[in-house]
């Protein structure tokens, strides 16, 4: 059997597993032959393994055997255990040797104080003397202090090395491996070159964004990040990454329906159960403190830094993208960036606010994906210029999709939210109750440019025929609303400028009927 060196030249890596590819060479005589590519990891899937390449040869079959591997010696881990116990030995006498120091320093320290009454009467050469022998020894202990910790260093790093190497021998003593046997029949003497491929489990990518927000807009960088645990370290090579297999924070805030009825709320555990068969999540709106709303101007830069990306092979369903710079990935689990592509988004921006929930405007971008890009879901960090104020979750996000994305609150837009009024009445023979309510909403632009603020609020939405909700007063009228109660109004703001909305509405109910859930 011929050995056949190889080495990794190219990884496909996908979302749950990845294809590696290995490169060798031979010199063939006329005849057939088998030659043996070894080791190849103990997880990889039998019947992945192809064989290619150049020759004029006939591949007349590949199989994947188990060979049995003499185990790692004992004489060599004994070595290793030994010197290791040298050096706790080591490390021992070193403290042994620093608590005789701490000793003789608090001895020394002793012996200052008692003499010190003594040396007051003595002449001034003899306290010189006393002074000096006292130093050389304080100086004595430090110096031999600091030259125990230097070899302590040295002793743990050596330990530690020791530590990594009798754990690579441990890893290694296994008693068998996978190899591949390829089997070849050569007319005539030829140099052929091979490549056998073989898909492992164990590896995947997957995808991470930045979102700046600056001067010339919206940008949008997308990495991928690879990681591996298949039981071989890949080299710098070729390396791809592949969607073939389709393998979560900030919001823009939205309400849900405000219901009130003449029925008494459910206990808590009903309640958990009909919003688990209704699907009704109320979301809480995070914010970004001191995140500014708008982008900082920075001066300009005569030659930006380019970046590179990756090149793309779109199929039908899935695409490929082969990233400039080549990385290697170690088989420890650990992930390792690569940048894809850098995209110029297409974004409207404007401020997002619903009082009623918080009085933060979030700062909002409409934004299309103009690329032939379908970006993954991933975890995106936020950047206005060069300061990080956050992060959120983005969603698959196809080629011409219109999304929004919440960039963090602006502190310069500022709302309140004010109730003027809440009148009462009980209700009397042949009438309704009757509940009125009013609130001011004020917004006010403290930056140094103009800004388009879309406001949310809502009214109470019945679900009892003897409760009805009409709407007493809205000024200005609003943009819209619809029949959950959400009620929007958009406002366009000067800088320094401030607006006021107003809105009311009555709550009517019939004799003997309560009215639960119109708390606001």
């Amino acid at each position: 059997m011929i050995p056949l060196e190889t080495a990794i030249t190219a990884v496909t890596v996908y979302p749950d597993r990845a294809r590696v590819t290995r490169s060798g060479k031979a010199n063939l005589v006329a005849g057939e032959h088998r030659m043996r590519v070894a080791p190849l990891p103990t997880g990889l899937l039998h019947d992945s393994i192809r064989v290619a390449g150049q020759g004029d040869v006939t591949v007349l079959g590949v199989d994947i055997v188990t060979e049995r591997q003499a185990a790692t010696s004992d004489d060599q881990v004994a070595e290793l255990l030994a010197r290791m116990r040298e050096l706790d030995g080591a490390m021992t006498e070193l403290g042994d040797a620093d608590r005789a120091a701490e000793a003789r320093i608090a001895f020394l320290k002793r012996l200052a104080q008692q003499s010190a009454e003594r040396l007051a009467k003595a002449d001034e050469e003899r306290v010189i003397e006393f002074a000096d022998s006292l130093e050389a020894q304080y100086g004595a202990i430090h110096a031999a202090r600091r030259e125990r910790e230097r070899l302590r260093q040295d002793h743990i790093r050596e330990h530690q090395a020791l530590e990594r190497q009798l754990a690579d021998l441990r890893g290694k003593n296994r008693t068998d491996i996978q190899i591949a046997v390829i089997t070849v029949d050569a007319a005539q003497p030829v140099t052929v070159d091979l490549e056998v491929s073989y898909v492992v489990p164990g590896a995947n990518w997957y995808s991470t964004y930045d979102l700046r927000l600056g001067e010339a807009g919206l940008t949008l960088r997308w990495f991928g990040l690879v990681r591996q645990h298949t039981g071989e370290d890949w080299p710098e090579c070729r390396l791809q990454l592949s969607t073939a297999r389709p393998a979560q924070a900030l919001d823009v805030p939205e309400l849900n329906p405000w219901f009130i009825s003449a029925a008494p709320p459910m206990p808590p555990v009903a309640r958990k159960m009909r919003s688990m068969q209704y699907d009704t999540v109320d979301a809480d709106m995070p914010s970004f403190a001191g995140a500014p709303g708008s982008a900082v101007p920075v001066a300009a830069m005569a030659a930006p830094m380019r970046e590179s990306i990756a090149t793309v092979e779109q199929g039908v369903t899935a695409a490929t993208y082969t990233p400039q710079r080549t990385v290697a990935v170690p088989s420890d689990g650990t992930a390792h960036r690569t940048v894809i592509t850098a995209l110029d988004l297409e974004a409207q921006l404007d401020h997002v606010t619903a009082p009623v929930q918080s009085l933060e405007a979030v700062l909002r971008a409409t934004a299309r994906n103009t690329s032939e890009h379908t970006l993954p879901a991933g975890r995106a960090a936020l950047f206005h210029d060069s300061e990080y104020v956050g992060a959120t979750d983005l969603e698959p996000w196809a080629p011409g999709e219109e999304r929004e994305l919440a960039l963090g609150v602006d502190d310069r837009i500022r709302v309140e939210r004010d109730l003027l009024r809440r009148n009462a009445t009980k209700a009397t023979l042949g009438s309704a109750r009757r509940t009125e309510v009013e609130y001011a909403i004020t917004i006010s632009n403290h930056g140094t440019r103009p800004a388009t603020v879309t406001v949310l609020d809502r009214l109470p939405v019945s679900r009892d025929a003897a409760i009805t909700v009409r709407e007493t007063t809205t000024k200005p009228q609003p943009a819209d609303r619809d029949e959950l109660g959400v009620i929007t109004w958009k406002t366009d703001l000067a800088p320094q400028a401030e607006t006021t909305i107003t809105f009311g509405y009555r709550v009517e109910s019939a004799k003997g009927a309560t009215v639960y859930g119109l708390d606001d």
